[in-house]
Protein backbone atom coordinates (compact mmCIF):
# COMPACT_ATOMS: atom_id res chain seq x y z
CA UNK A 1 0.00 0.00 0.00
CA UNK A 2 0.71 3.75 -1.14
CA UNK A 3 1.11 6.17 1.62
CA UNK A 4 -0.77 9.58 1.02
CA UNK A 5 2.14 11.02 0.47
CA UNK A 6 3.35 8.83 -1.91
CA UNK A 7 0.03 9.13 -3.89
CA UNK A 8 -0.01 13.10 -3.54
CA UNK A 9 3.63 14.04 -3.09
CA UNK A 10 2.63 18.13 -2.78
CA UNK A 11 1.22 20.06 0.80
CA UNK A 12 -1.63 20.89 0.48
CA UNK A 13 -2.71 24.53 1.22
CA UNK A 14 -6.29 25.30 2.51
CA UNK A 15 -6.10 28.56 4.24
CA UNK A 16 -3.90 32.02 3.93
CA UNK A 17 -2.16 34.40 4.45
CA UNK A 18 0.27 31.42 4.01
CA UNK A 19 4.18 31.00 4.05
CA UNK A 20 5.74 28.87 1.84
CA UNK A 21 9.17 28.42 3.36
CA UNK A 22 10.23 24.95 2.19
CA UNK A 23 11.24 23.84 -0.97
CA UNK A 24 8.61 21.57 -3.09
CA UNK A 25 5.41 21.52 -4.49
CA UNK A 26 1.96 22.84 -3.49
CA UNK A 27 -1.40 22.66 -4.43
CA UNK A 28 -4.87 24.63 -3.36
CA UNK A 29 -7.27 22.73 -1.96
CA UNK A 30 -10.12 25.63 -1.79
CA UNK A 31 -10.77 29.07 -2.48
CA UNK A 32 -9.10 31.42 -0.44
CA UNK A 33 -10.13 34.91 0.53
CA UNK A 34 -7.89 37.59 2.86
CA UNK A 35 -8.84 40.85 4.13
CA UNK A 36 -5.57 42.40 3.79
CA UNK A 37 -2.42 41.97 3.35
CA UNK A 38 -0.41 39.09 1.06
CA UNK A 39 -2.51 35.85 0.55
CA UNK A 40 0.61 33.59 -0.55
CA UNK A 41 4.18 33.80 0.42
CA UNK A 42 7.25 32.36 -1.13
CA UNK A 43 10.32 32.56 0.68
CA UNK A 44 12.37 29.61 -1.10
CA UNK A 45 13.67 28.50 -4.21
CA UNK A 46 12.53 25.21 -6.21
CA UNK A 47 8.71 25.81 -5.64
CA UNK A 48 5.66 24.91 -7.89
CA UNK A 49 2.75 26.24 -6.67
CA UNK A 50 -0.85 24.89 -8.32
CA UNK A 51 -3.96 26.81 -7.55
CA UNK A 52 -5.42 24.58 -8.76
CA UNK A 53 -8.39 25.56 -10.69
CA UNK A 54 -9.31 27.88 -7.31
CA UNK A 55 -9.51 31.64 -6.80
CA UNK A 56 -7.54 34.15 -4.51
CA UNK A 57 -9.23 36.91 -3.49
CA UNK A 58 -8.74 39.95 -1.33
CA UNK A 59 -11.04 42.14 0.18
CA UNK A 60 -8.69 44.82 1.13
CA UNK A 61 -10.22 48.62 0.78
CA UNK A 62 -8.25 49.99 -0.35
CA UNK A 63 -6.37 47.50 -2.82
CA UNK A 64 -3.40 46.74 -0.73
CA UNK A 65 -1.17 43.48 -0.51
CA UNK A 66 -0.56 40.73 -2.86
CA UNK A 67 -1.99 37.66 -4.24
CA UNK A 68 1.31 35.81 -4.50
CA UNK A 69 4.41 37.32 -3.60
CA UNK A 70 7.67 36.32 -4.34
CA UNK A 71 10.27 37.45 -1.05
CA UNK A 72 14.08 37.24 -1.75
CA UNK A 73 16.57 36.30 -4.47
CA UNK A 74 14.21 33.15 -5.45
CA UNK A 75 15.32 31.01 -8.21
CA UNK A 76 13.04 28.11 -9.76
CA UNK A 77 9.39 28.84 -9.21
CA UNK A 78 6.24 28.00 -11.02
CA UNK A 79 3.02 29.14 -10.32
CA UNK A 80 0.34 27.88 -12.33
CA UNK A 81 -3.68 27.00 -13.18
CA UNK A 82 -6.19 29.39 -11.07
CA UNK A 83 -7.48 32.58 -10.47
CA UNK A 84 -6.43 35.92 -8.90
CA UNK A 85 -9.46 38.60 -8.43
CA UNK A 86 -9.90 41.94 -6.47
CA UNK A 87 -12.54 44.31 -6.56
CA UNK A 88 -10.84 46.99 -8.61
CA UNK A 89 -12.84 48.34 -11.52
CA UNK A 90 -12.73 51.17 -14.00
CA UNK A 91 -14.72 54.00 -13.58
CA UNK A 92 -14.46 55.05 -17.19
CA UNK A 93 -11.75 56.72 -19.62
CA UNK A 94 -9.24 55.22 -17.24
CA UNK A 95 -10.09 56.00 -13.80
CA UNK A 96 -9.49 53.13 -11.63
CA UNK A 97 -10.26 52.16 -7.92
CA UNK A 98 -11.74 49.82 -5.60
CA UNK A 99 -10.83 47.34 -3.17
CA UNK A 100 -9.02 44.07 -3.51
CA UNK A 101 -4.88 43.07 -4.42
CA UNK A 102 -2.50 46.05 -5.17
CA UNK A 103 -0.79 43.15 -6.76
CA UNK A 104 -1.91 39.85 -8.28
CA UNK A 105 1.75 38.15 -8.80
CA UNK A 106 4.54 40.17 -7.94
CA UNK A 107 8.76 40.01 -7.41
CA UNK A 108 9.29 41.98 -4.45
CA UNK A 109 12.77 43.13 -5.65
CA UNK A 110 13.05 41.98 -8.80
CA UNK A 111 10.94 44.18 -11.01
CA UNK A 112 13.59 47.13 -10.09
CA UNK A 113 16.58 45.57 -10.22
CA UNK A 114 15.92 41.72 -11.50
CA UNK A 115 16.26 39.49 -9.16
CA UNK A 116 14.16 36.06 -9.43
CA UNK A 117 15.64 33.89 -11.88
CA UNK A 118 13.76 31.17 -13.90
CA UNK A 119 10.06 31.58 -12.95
CA UNK A 120 7.01 30.81 -14.96
CA UNK A 121 3.86 31.80 -14.61
CA UNK A 122 1.62 29.46 -16.60
CA UNK A 123 -2.41 29.42 -17.24
CA UNK A 124 -2.81 32.25 -14.26
CA UNK A 125 -5.94 35.08 -14.70
CA UNK A 126 -5.54 38.15 -12.73
CA UNK A 127 -8.55 40.52 -12.59
CA UNK A 128 -9.75 43.90 -10.61
CA UNK A 129 -6.08 44.85 -9.76
CA UNK A 130 -3.76 47.75 -9.58
CA UNK A 131 -1.11 45.07 -11.40
CA UNK A 132 -1.23 42.21 -12.92
CA UNK A 133 1.57 39.71 -13.21
CA UNK A 134 4.35 41.78 -12.44
CA UNK A 135 7.90 40.27 -12.42
CA UNK A 136 10.85 42.00 -14.61
CA UNK A 137 12.67 41.87 -18.07
CA UNK A 138 16.03 41.32 -16.47
CA UNK A 139 15.65 38.03 -15.75
CA UNK A 140 14.64 34.75 -16.93
CA UNK A 141 10.86 35.48 -16.28
CA UNK A 142 8.05 33.82 -18.23
CA UNK A 143 4.41 34.35 -18.72
CA UNK A 144 2.17 32.01 -20.79
CA UNK A 145 -1.01 31.54 -21.73
CA UNK A 146 -2.61 34.02 -18.74
CA UNK A 147 -5.05 36.37 -18.98
CA UNK A 148 -5.42 39.97 -17.11
CA UNK A 149 -8.09 42.39 -16.64
CA UNK A 150 -8.98 45.63 -15.59
CA UNK A 151 -5.86 46.69 -14.07
CA UNK A 152 -4.87 49.93 -13.16
CA UNK A 153 -1.63 50.13 -14.05
CA UNK A 154 1.01 47.83 -15.61
CA UNK A 155 -0.85 44.36 -17.01
CA UNK A 156 1.64 41.65 -17.74
CA UNK A 157 5.45 42.49 -16.80
CA UNK A 158 8.71 39.73 -17.52
CA UNK A 159 10.97 38.91 -19.81
CA UNK A 160 8.85 36.46 -22.26
CA UNK A 161 5.42 36.29 -22.76
CA UNK A 162 4.06 34.39 -25.18
CA UNK A 163 -0.13 33.42 -25.78
CA UNK A 164 -1.21 36.16 -23.14
CA UNK A 165 -4.25 38.56 -23.19
CA UNK A 166 -4.11 41.84 -21.13
CA UNK A 167 -6.89 44.24 -21.34
CA UNK A 168 -8.51 47.31 -19.98
CA UNK A 169 -4.99 48.28 -18.25
CA UNK A 170 -4.36 51.72 -16.93
CA UNK A 171 -0.73 51.59 -17.85
CA UNK A 172 1.27 49.32 -20.40
CA UNK A 173 -0.90 46.22 -21.05
CA UNK A 174 1.92 44.02 -22.15
CA UNK A 175 5.60 44.78 -21.73
CA UNK A 176 8.27 42.29 -22.02
CA UNK A 177 11.73 41.79 -24.18
CA UNK A 178 10.43 38.91 -26.35
CA UNK A 179 6.24 38.93 -26.55
CA UNK A 180 4.33 36.97 -29.04
CA UNK A 181 0.77 35.69 -30.27
CA UNK A 182 -0.15 38.29 -27.22
CA UNK A 183 -2.69 41.13 -27.27
CA UNK A 184 -2.48 44.23 -25.37
CA UNK A 185 -4.94 46.84 -24.72
CA UNK A 186 -4.65 50.14 -22.93
CA UNK A 187 -7.17 52.20 -21.76
CA UNK A 188 -5.18 54.40 -19.98
CA UNK A 189 -4.36 58.27 -20.36
CA UNK A 190 -0.94 58.39 -20.00
CA UNK A 191 1.71 59.01 -23.48
CA UNK A 192 3.19 55.51 -21.77
CA UNK A 193 0.39 53.69 -21.66
CA UNK A 194 1.22 51.44 -25.05
CA UNK A 195 -0.81 48.69 -25.44
CA UNK A 196 2.30 46.47 -26.15
CA UNK A 197 5.75 47.33 -25.61
CA UNK A 198 8.71 44.87 -26.59
CA UNK A 199 11.93 44.29 -27.73
CA UNK A 200 10.73 41.68 -29.94
CA UNK A 201 6.56 41.08 -31.18
CA UNK A 202 5.83 38.54 -33.04
CA UNK A 203 2.19 37.65 -34.02
CA UNK A 204 0.84 40.40 -31.77
CA UNK A 205 -1.81 43.14 -31.16
CA UNK A 206 -1.45 46.16 -29.62
CA UNK A 207 -4.17 49.52 -28.77
CA UNK A 208 -3.92 52.23 -26.55
CA UNK A 209 -6.39 55.42 -26.14
CA UNK A 210 -3.44 57.63 -25.55
CA UNK A 211 0.34 56.00 -26.95
CA UNK A 212 1.48 53.74 -28.92
CA UNK A 213 -1.20 50.88 -29.95
CA UNK A 214 2.47 48.75 -30.02
CA UNK A 215 5.93 49.06 -29.97
CA UNK A 216 8.75 47.52 -30.43
CA UNK A 217 12.19 46.85 -32.39
CA UNK A 218 11.47 43.97 -34.36
CA UNK A 219 7.43 43.68 -35.22
CA UNK A 220 6.67 40.93 -37.29
CA UNK A 221 3.03 40.16 -38.11
CA UNK A 222 1.42 42.53 -36.14
CA UNK A 223 -1.20 44.69 -35.83
CA UNK A 224 -1.35 48.03 -33.56
CA UNK A 225 -3.80 50.49 -32.97
CA UNK A 226 -4.02 54.53 -31.44
CA UNK A 227 -6.13 56.92 -31.33
CA UNK A 228 -3.87 59.91 -30.65
CA UNK A 229 0.05 58.31 -31.48
CA UNK A 230 1.44 56.10 -33.73
CA UNK A 231 -0.79 52.76 -34.30
CA UNK A 232 2.41 50.57 -34.39
CA UNK A 233 6.41 51.81 -34.00
CA UNK A 234 8.80 50.29 -34.69
CA UNK A 235 12.88 49.97 -35.64
CA UNK A 236 12.00 46.95 -37.84
CA UNK A 237 8.51 46.04 -39.23
CA UNK A 238 7.42 43.31 -41.26
CA UNK A 239 3.78 42.58 -42.56
CA UNK A 240 2.90 44.83 -40.35
CA UNK A 241 -0.32 47.14 -39.93
CA UNK A 242 -1.07 50.18 -38.21
CA UNK A 243 -3.71 52.70 -37.84
CA UNK A 244 -4.28 55.94 -35.87
CA UNK A 245 -7.20 58.46 -35.78
CA UNK A 246 -5.09 61.63 -35.59
CA UNK A 247 -1.41 60.12 -35.40
CA UNK A 248 1.05 57.86 -37.63
CA UNK A 249 -0.98 55.06 -38.57
CA UNK A 250 2.44 52.73 -39.00
CA UNK A 251 5.92 54.33 -38.20
CA UNK A 252 9.38 52.48 -38.52
CA UNK A 253 12.72 52.95 -39.91
CA UNK A 254 12.18 50.08 -41.77
CA UNK A 255 9.46 48.97 -43.33
CA UNK A 256 8.59 45.82 -45.55
CA UNK A 257 5.30 44.68 -46.45
CA UNK A 258 3.95 46.96 -44.10
CA UNK A 259 -0.26 48.84 -44.20
CA UNK A 260 -0.47 52.02 -42.17
CA UNK A 261 -3.57 54.25 -42.51
CA UNK A 262 -4.03 57.42 -40.40
CA UNK A 263 -7.53 59.36 -40.29
CA UNK A 264 -5.51 62.78 -39.99
CA UNK A 265 -2.02 61.95 -39.92
CA UNK A 266 0.57 60.21 -41.83
CA UNK A 267 -0.53 56.40 -43.29
CA UNK A 268 2.78 55.52 -43.21
CA UNK A 269 6.13 56.92 -41.96
CA UNK A 270 9.19 54.65 -42.73
CA UNK A 271 12.94 55.55 -43.56
CA UNK A 272 12.80 52.62 -45.85
CA UNK A 273 9.54 51.38 -47.17
CA UNK A 274 9.54 48.38 -49.60
CA UNK A 275 5.48 47.24 -50.52
CA UNK A 276 4.39 48.80 -48.58
CA UNK A 277 0.77 50.85 -48.36
CA UNK A 278 -0.17 54.22 -46.86
CA UNK A 279 -3.71 55.60 -46.46
CA UNK A 280 -4.81 58.99 -45.05
CA UNK A 281 -8.38 60.58 -44.54
CA UNK A 282 -7.45 64.56 -44.26
CA UNK A 283 -4.13 64.08 -42.78
CA UNK A 284 -0.86 65.51 -44.63
CA UNK A 285 0.19 62.72 -46.52
CA UNK A 286 -0.28 59.05 -46.90
CA UNK A 287 3.19 57.52 -47.02
CA UNK A 288 5.93 59.41 -46.50
CA UNK A 289 9.09 58.02 -46.78
CA UNK A 290 13.57 58.47 -47.27
CA UNK A 291 13.38 55.76 -49.72
CA UNK A 292 10.26 54.08 -51.15
CA UNK A 293 10.37 51.06 -53.51
CA UNK A 294 7.30 49.85 -55.25
CA UNK A 295 4.95 51.68 -52.45
CA UNK A 296 1.42 52.85 -53.00
CA UNK A 297 -0.34 56.19 -51.59
CA UNK A 298 -3.58 56.71 -51.42
CA UNK A 299 -4.83 60.77 -50.07
CA UNK A 300 -7.79 61.91 -52.12
CA UNK A 301 -7.22 65.62 -52.69
CA UNK A 302 -3.74 65.80 -50.64
CA UNK A 303 -0.25 63.99 -50.84
CA UNK A 304 0.36 60.28 -51.99
CA UNK A 305 3.58 59.66 -51.40
CA UNK A 306 6.35 61.89 -50.33
CA UNK A 307 10.28 60.40 -50.61
CA UNK A 308 13.39 61.48 -51.35
CA UNK A 309 13.97 58.59 -53.54
CA UNK A 310 10.97 56.56 -55.04
CA UNK A 311 11.10 53.61 -57.77
CA UNK A 312 8.38 52.08 -59.06
CA UNK A 313 5.82 53.96 -56.52
CA UNK A 314 2.26 54.83 -57.31
CA UNK A 315 -0.15 57.58 -56.40
CA UNK A 316 -3.93 55.39 -55.91
CA UNK A 317 -5.08 59.13 -55.39
CA UNK A 318 -3.89 62.30 -54.70
CA UNK A 319 -0.14 63.88 -55.79
CA UNK A 320 3.34 62.84 -55.31
CA UNK A 321 6.44 64.65 -54.10
CA UNK A 322 9.05 62.85 -55.07
CA UNK A 323 13.05 64.23 -56.02
CA UNK A 324 14.40 61.63 -57.25
CA UNK A 325 11.91 59.08 -59.18
CA UNK A 326 12.88 55.96 -61.18
CA UNK A 327 9.92 53.81 -62.93
CA UNK A 328 7.50 55.84 -62.38
CA UNK A 329 5.91 58.46 -64.85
Amino acid sequence: MKTLQQVEPREPISSAPFIIKQPGSYYLTTNLTVSGGDAITITTNDVTLDLNGFTIRSTANPASGTGILLSGRLRNITIQNGFIRGGVTNNGRGFFSGPGFAYGIRDEEGASVGVAQNVRVSGVSVTSCRYGIWLTDLTDTLVENCMVRTIEEEGIWAKVIRGCVASDCGGVAIKGRQVSDSRGQSVGSAVYANGIHAGTAVNCYGQSSSAHGLTALVAQNCYGSSNSRSGLDAGAAQNCYGESTSGTGLFADTALNCYGVSYSGTGLFARNALNCYGESTSGPRALLATNAAFCVGYRPGGRAIEATIANGCWALAGTNLITYKYNMP
